[in-house]
């Protein structure tokens, strides 16, 4: 079994982390003082960090999604923001994350007058602050940001113009996110097709509380190139008692188009998408081959990382360094940079550091 050391020390891709749902819980706590947010449950460190837990751990998506009015809450001033994504590159990469794309929805922000554009530019104004902070403690990241609309509000085709005049400053998609019963995806058609017109990237929540016709929308209507979770998509394939294993016409879409599933073990069983880690279907899915990507989701509300993710993973399945390294190169060949870039950090960062960690293992069972 795996330590949590070596897990940490393996070089990770993460492509489904928010941003509001990353904050470190005094930093919740430092920012509701400095802007007068009063709404706050607590203002204890660890109790506060458990409500959010308690909070989130109630089997329903839309549950889980409330917890989140005290972290936008607080994150309503330029300063804030910047604060927050900066930690947010800073803690990916002490956990040994060397790619992540992480998402925010801008138009939380804006209860105090900031404007959209703003928002943004905070955003990776703090990403860029933490990366050189983390890459002068020896943990370099390449940290992306996606941009995200809600998709119960009418603002979606606003949020996709946004997506794209930051794509050179460092955003590298466009996201709907927010409750998926009653609120499909098709809704905001005009966006979507806004950022295929303008050649860029799409990822969609899919397929984490609704099931497969949201995920057969975002991908035959919408346009997405990964989901955002799509856990459901086990809905469509079938184990049969002799342990056989039958794909509908949608799973073998997904499987064979090698669309990228953006599964977030902890948080699934959370919102009531899996009974358990043992019981989740990333181990189904990774065995059959569908492109399995794990993610945190939200670290403060399922009290995550990307480590005790793999963890919990390892301990459950005996996943080993192998399958390590493959779900992380499939999250890098799935990222939204530049096809260059990818390579780069799967031959220059991710093969080389499994290749160390595998032969310090070796030298270690030689020896004892």
């Amino acid at each position: 079994m795996l330590t949590l050391d070596t897990i940490r020390e393996a070089p990770k891709a993460l492509l489904h982390d928010h941003l509001d749902g990353g904050l470190r819980p005094a930093t919740v706590i430092d920012l509701a003082r400095e802007y007068g947010y009063r709404d706050l449950p607590t203002e204890d460190v660890d109790e506060l960090s458990a409500w959010f837990r308690r909070g989130a751990d109630r089997k329903s998506l839309e549950l889980y999604l409330e917890t989140f009015q005290h972290t936008y809450g607080v994150m309503q001033h330029y300063d804030a923001i910047v604060r927050v994504a900066a930690e947010c590159a800073e803690d990916l990469a002490a956990d040994g994350v060397v790619y992540a794309e992480v998402r925010y929805a801008p138009e939380l922000s804006v209860e105090q007058g900031l404007t959209l554009d703003e928002v943004v530019r905070a955003n990776l104004e703090g990403f860029r602050i933490g990366a050189q902070r983390a890459a002068a403690t020896g943990h370099p990241i390449v940290i992306r940001a996606l941009v995200t609309a809600m998709r119960q509000a009418a603002r979606s085709k606003e949020i996709a113009e946004l997506a794209v005049r930051w794509r050179d400053e460092g955003v590298v998609g466009f996201d709907i996110a927010g409750p998926e019963a009653g609120y499909r995806p098709t809704r905001h058609l005009d966006a979507f097709e806004h950022i295929r017109h303008e050649n860029f990237h799409i990822t969609i929540h899919a397929g984490e509380s609704f099931g497969l016709p949201s995920i057969w929308e975002a991908l035959q209507i919408c346009g997405a190139e990964r989901l955002g979770h799509g856990v459901r998509i086990v809905d469509d394939i079938t184990v049969r008692e002799d342990g056989s294993v039958h794909l509908g016409r949608l799973a073998a879409f997904v499987r064979d188009s090698r669309i990228p599933l953006e599964l977030c073990p902890t948080s699934n069983v959370h919102t009531g998408g899996a009974a358990s880690i043992a019981e989740h279907p990333i181990d189904l899915l990774r065995r059959l081959r569908f492109r399995v990507t794990v993610n945190t989701d939200n670290r403060l509300m399922s009290g995550v990382s990307v480590s005790s993710e793999f963890k919990a993973l390892d301990e459950a399945f005996g996943i080993g360094l192998g399958e390590m390294e493959w779900m992380t190169i499939n999250g890098l060949k799935s990222a939204f940079v530049p096809f260059d870039e990818r390579l780069r950090l799967i031959n220059e960062v991710v093969k080389p550091g499994y290749a160390r960690l595998r032969a310090r293992d070796a030298a270690v069972a030689v020896n004892a």
